[in-house]
């Protein structure tokens, strides 16, 4: 605008009413007035769609930090597995003398509440025939509810003898610290819980006491430890399709429980998403130990795939500490204790059923359980994202298109375009943009964010080239005859007032027809015909350019400054568009493969690239094995598994989702190998000659 003041005013020497009609088409044309509109209007409808799915939006900027998330630390319970406790009474171990398994059972149910009951007592208590046998012969005197502080919950009751007893259940180490005799049983109990947490059970200590002296209150003697239960929390049954899913768009699922390391690691393995998992205390010291190695905190952090017995100040520490590396993080909680590290994600994620601390602290609020509901956000956030960014790429274009194109045009040929025509470009071009708010896009396979480099050279070169090529045409009607040579009745060269007013008429059609069509480039990421536009906007381009291609051919509008130009006109001005638009994909295949780094000769041999790397290549190769290995074991193939298959872009899944990746393949198939190995040796017992049979090892 300032070059095109100093050029008119100081250069040219023209009027005063002259420069400011030229700096009001500057104006007019080159503000993006609709983007706040339709940046509004997308995340509106966006969270609309995301309340539909079962993600209701807290606050409208989470969409756009859900399309970038490339970590989420998920709770176990309940999310990844079903919180649909199941005892199994035959493996219940007993500790005291005079009591079966039946009484531990029964000792268990009457520790729990029977109202409003957690899945904990849900299950226990549904082992009884009848819940009222819970409370059967007893009176209860004082009920202690769970919290987190003392893990457990206890019942103080009079028998049908009028004796006062007390007996609770809770966290193993809890109870056992009650015991009187814990340095007796201490190994047996630990080596039982270690037991049941290989086999990914969770342990359950019951206890119990007398009180001689009556009081509810009074400390009573000494404790007894009764018994262990073995809680079984099965995962959901789309849990690892869903982390499958979460790394195949880039995002790094880490399991952040409670439970022990053992049962975390065996979780792990039955979803799929690898075993490196690390206790708590691993998160408490700056130096490597032997578990860790001599990797920092941060490092573990990133490279882990999940961490056990955590408490909430661990939740915010592995948030905080993902953040400053610059990852943007989701975090899921349901509790009270939850609430700083949700407030503390980029994303916090209240759970189903979750408490109003949580919710409070959260972003995002989930109405259906399970992981399987975040990773459709994730997948409607991003094509929610990818519409404001598609949009925003366009505008950027328009924009320097609008104020090149006039500039050159005002400051070579002091050519004066009629102010009104850009506004009536401007609102047929606005009206039709914000049906991008419901246009059909492919959601990006990776997580993506506001890359500005990326948005503004895309932005810039395709609106220098489209104002370039405005130039170009009216160079060729203004200073050749190229378009008489074809029959076309116009000469524009003269000077003529109505003559000048063809051309305006002849610019306007050419620069809003191309101008339009430049966000079916835009909003694609490979070649703007093979990905289908939504019908509203298809539908709002071809009444826009309907009205427009009319105006152009029939339109005499004094008071606008253009004057009609004919059909055969017009339709020599759709050509020259199909032309320019037709380069529009190339040209923009190349500034996103110049912006990606890679070298220049992938462009005709993907093969082969500048690189002195010895190991060039190697990646590939590896990934080709793999392939045919699991192909080999009747394990389904990578290729079949891509949820996208978008030729056109390059497929760069973030480093700690890959690394994720790799490391559930690797348990994957040690597990496999190691049944593979047992069923061979039992071949080779029976005389069976697996090689003939053709027999496929799969889990």
């Amino acid at each position: 605008m300032v070059i095109e003041i100093v050029v008119i005013y100081g250069l040219q020497k023209r009027a005063y009413r002259v420069g400011i009609d030229n700096l009001l088409v500057l104006l007019i044309g080159g503000i993006p007035i609709a983007m706040p509109t339709v940046l509004s209007v997308t995340m509106a409808i966006g969270s609309h769609r995301l309340s539909q799915q079962g993600a209701i939006t807290k606050r409208m900027t989470a969409i756009e930090e859900m399309a970038g998330m490339d970590v989420l630390c998920s709770d176990k319970t309940g999310t990844l597995t079903l919180n649909k406790l199941s005892v199994d009474k035959t493996m219940v171990e007993v500790f005291a003398r005079g009591v079966d398994k039946d009484m531990v059972v029964l000792m268990a149910a009457r520790a729990s509440r029977l109202e409003n009951q957690d899945a904990i007592d849900t299950a226990i208590v549904s082992m009884l025939g009848d819940p009222k046998e819970a409370r059967a012969g007893i009176r209860e005197i004082h009920f202690l509810p769970f919290n987190p502080t003392d893990k457990r919950t206890a019942l103080t009751y009079l028998d049908g003898e009028g004796k006062m007893h007390r007996v609770s259940k809770g966290a193993p180490e809890q109870i056992l610290n009650l015991a009187h005799n814990k340095s007796e049983i201490a190994n047996k109990v630990h080596s039982i819980i270690d037991k049941f947490a290989e086999r990914g059970l969770r342990s359950l200590g019951i206890a119990r006491q007398q009180v001689p002296d009556g009081n509810k209150d009074s400390a009573g003697g000494p404790w007894e430890f009764v018994g262990l239960l073995p809680l079984f929390d099965p995962p959901r049954h789309d849990s690892a399709e869903t982390i499958r899913r979460a790394l195949d768009l880039g995002v790094s699922v880490k399991m952040i429980t409670g439970d022990q390391l053992a049962i975390g690691k065996e979780t792990g393995r039955r979803l799929g998403m690898g075993t490196n998992m690390y206790p708590s205390s691993a998160l408490l010291s700056e130096s490597g130990s032997e578990a860790t190695g001599s990797l920092s905190i941060d490092e573990l952090i990133e490279k882990a795939d999940g961490f056990a017995g955590v408490f909430p100040e661990h939740k915010y520490e592995i948030v905080r500490r993902l953040q400053a590396r610059k990852h943007i993080c989701g975090m899921t909680g349901d509790g009270v204790n939850d609430a700083p590290a949700l407030k503390k994600a980029d994303i916090g994620i209240a759970v189903a059923d979750s408490t109003d601390a949580a919710r409070g602290a959260s972003d995002i609020v989930l109405t259906e359980p399970g992981l399987s509901v975040i990773i459709s956000a994730v997948l409607t956030s991003r094509s929610i994202f990818q519409r404001m960014k598609n949009y925003t790429i366009y505008a950027v274009s328009i924009t320097i298109r609008i104020v090149l194109g006039f500039m050159l045009l005002t400051c070579f040929w002091k050519y004066d375009f009629p102010p009104f025509m850009v506004l009536v470009i401007a609102i047929l071009n606005d009206g039709t943009i914000m049906t991008i708010s419901k246009d059909r896009v492919k959601p990006s396979p990776v997580p993506d964010s506001w890359r500005l480099s990326e948005i503004f050279a895309t932005g810039i070169i395709l609106g220098g080239y489209l104002a370039l090529m405005t130039v170009v045409f009216f160079w060729l009607a203004y200073e050749t005859d190229f378009f008489t040579k074809e029959d076309y009745d116009l000469t524009i060269k003269a000077v003529a007032d109505q003559l000048n007013q063809q051309l305006a008429s002849a610019l306007y059609l050419q620069i809003s027809t191309i101008s339009q069509a430049l966000i079916f480039v835009t909003r694609s990421r490979g070649w703007s015909f093979q990905e289908r536009p939504g019908f509203l906007l298809v539908f709002a381009f071809l009444i826009a350019q309907l009205i427009a291609t009319v105006i152009s051919a029939e339109a005499n509008w004094e008071f606008a400054g253009i004057r009609s130009i004919g059909w055969k006109w017009t339709g020599a001005i759709w050509a020259f568009n199909v032309v320019t638009y037709m380069l529009l994909d190339p040209i923009k295949f190349m500034v996103t493969y110049a912006l990606s780094g890679r070298a220049w000769g992938l462009v005709v041999d993907k093969r082969t690239a500048f690189s002195n790397n010895k190991d060039f290549g190697r990646e590939a190769r590896e990934a080709a094995w793999a392939t045919e290995q699991r192909t080999l074991h009747g394990l389904r193939n990578g290729n079949d598994m891509k949820m996208f298959s978008d030729k056109s872009t390059y497929r760069e899944i973030s480093l700690m989702a890959e690394e994720a990746r790799k490391r559930a393949e690797i348990a994957r198939m040690r597990e496999l190998h190691t049944f593979k190995g047992r069923v061979e040796s039992f071949a080779k017992l029976r005389g069976y000659d697996i090689d003939s049979m053709n027999q496929h090892y799969t889990l």
